[in-house]
């Protein structure tokens, strides 16, 4: 058949063998000791238009990952890049453009608002810094980004305070909105709020990526939470990436035993599946200062043999689309019926 060839669009997002390591002292002296690795050797696109939701236990990287995407700290090896450009080599007089294509959502909406601004102010803020609309049009422009984040213009005028939490992160996400970003960071955006919060403001970021076309790099410890958004669903243990792929078939068939354990431990409403005894992951997660040459998962794993803890798995592609690193992949067991989130 005649006709051009179909071209695949470039990811918005890449992350190249990305690393970050901290230096550690320990010890009565202080002595320096073997640093630790807080992203180790990560790598996955996130394509425009799309949600990559980062799925893992606290302290296993993912805050770290978020700031390293945003620049605030500099890589120890990798790259990421944003529409081809490598984000950690630009100048600093390209880094306030680059602020313009990415944008973050942070954890605790009240942390991260000024309490002296108000809200109006606050959305408005990201539009002086760039340039981007003055006098009435950058009125008007901070009325419309609070209309499409069913912020009330009424309740402009008001301090952080004054809003309840789920208002606060609406006023946080408008000012992330303000300079019309291809890519949202979201940190955490919804675990400090209510349940009945949670899901307005995954409902209000699944519409604005519907209108706008945004990408979204969506973090987060809950598994559920993530599954409810998420295209695809990467999930991370002790700084690497030990599972990525389509959020239906990582979540109805986990081909990592991490994976498999994490949405063992999702809260299930029916009477008769909450009924039966589940398998619960145990133990701590291991410091990231003594990562070995072998799996890391291995301590705190039931499918763990004797290979687990000599040699680290290299990551596989199974069935064209789902990157597993784990030996034993193919033979990871299937949740019960009605455990999928």
């Amino acid at each position: 058949m005649n006709g051009s060839p179909v071209v695949a669009p470039q990811p918005a997002l890449i992350l190249d063998r990305l690393c970050k390591e901290f230096p550690h002292r320990g010890g009565l002296f202080g002595k320096a000791e073997a640093p630790v690795r807080a992203v180790d050797d990560v790598s996955f696109f996130v394509q425009p238009g799309e949600t990559l939701g980062l799925v893992g236990e606290s302290g296993c990287g993912k805050s770290t990952l978020a700031r390293l995407v945003m620049r605030m700290m500099p890589p120890t090896s990798g790259s990421v890049m944003v529409d081809g450009q490598r984000v950690d080599t630009l100048l600093s007089s390209e880094v306030l453009a680059y602020r313009r294509k990415v944008q973050m959502i942070f954890q605790d909406p009240y942390a991260s608002l000024n309490p002296r601004m108000r809200a109006s102010d606050l959305i408005a803020e990201p539009m002086l810094i760039h340039g981007l609309a003055k006098g009435a049009e950058r009125v008007a422009r901070v009325k419309e980004l609070a209309d499409q984040v069913g912020l009330a213009t009424s309740s402009l005028p008001r301090f952080p305070h004054e809003f309840s939490g789920g208002q606060r992160q609406r006023i946080a996400i408008a000012r992330a909105l303000a300079v019309a970003p291809q890519i949202l960071v979201a940190d955490e955006p919804v675990s400090a709020l209510d349940v009945s919060v949670r899901a307005q403001v995954l409902n209000l970021m699944a519409d604005l990526q519907a209108q706008r076309g945004l990408s979204y790099l969506f973090i987060s410890h809950d598994i559920g939470t993530v599954a409810y958004l998420s295209h695809r669903v990467a999930v991370m243990y002790l700084g690497a990436i030990v599972e990525i792929g389509p959020s239906r078939d990582v979540l109805r068939r986990p081909r990592h035993p991490y994976t498999r354990l994490l949405l063992e431990a999702v809260p299930v409403a029916h009477p008769r599946l909450r009924s039966r005894r589940r398998e619960v992951l145990r133990g701590e997660v291991p410091t990231a200062t003594n990562v070995r040459d072998a799996c890391r998962f291995a301590p705190r794993c039931p499918m763990a043999a004797d290979r687990c803890h000599v040699e680290a798995p290299t990551p596989r592609l199974l069935n064209g689309a789902r990157l597993v690193a784990c030996h034993f992949a193919e033979e990871t067991p299937e949740l019960p019926r009605g455990l999928t989130a």
